[in-house]
């Protein structure tokens, strides 16, 4: 096994340090190690990427075959007529209200 020399660590941290070891029954080195080890678990643990909403969303709504595929094609299609529609201005001239 290796070895760490850790330099200007204060006083107070190593008291921390120390109070820890003392409670859990450790040595001041095995507590330093048992935080070390910790702090890296919990770091890869923030480095694991996750998903957004949308990408939670998409897994859970996206089409699962062929015929759910089309379906969502026409639905989109259906839908974006109707959008249009909407949109479409009739001809009415714009009545200013003052």
């Amino acid at each position: 096994m290796g070895d760490l020399l850790i330099r200007n660590i204060s006083d107070a941290l190593k008291r921390d340090i120390s109070a820890r070891a003392e409670k859990s029954g450790n040595s001041l080195s095995d507590e330093a190690k048992n935080l070390l080890q910790k702090a890296i678990i919990d770091s890869a643990k923030a480095d694991v990427p996750t998903k957004s909403a949308w990408e939670a969303m998409r897994e859970i709504l996206a089409p699962k075959n062929e015929a759910e595929a089309r379906e969502a094609e026409e639905y989109a299609k259906i839908m974006d007529e109707i959008e249009a529609k909407r949109k479409k201005d009739f001809g009415r001239p714009f009545e200013a209200t003052e």
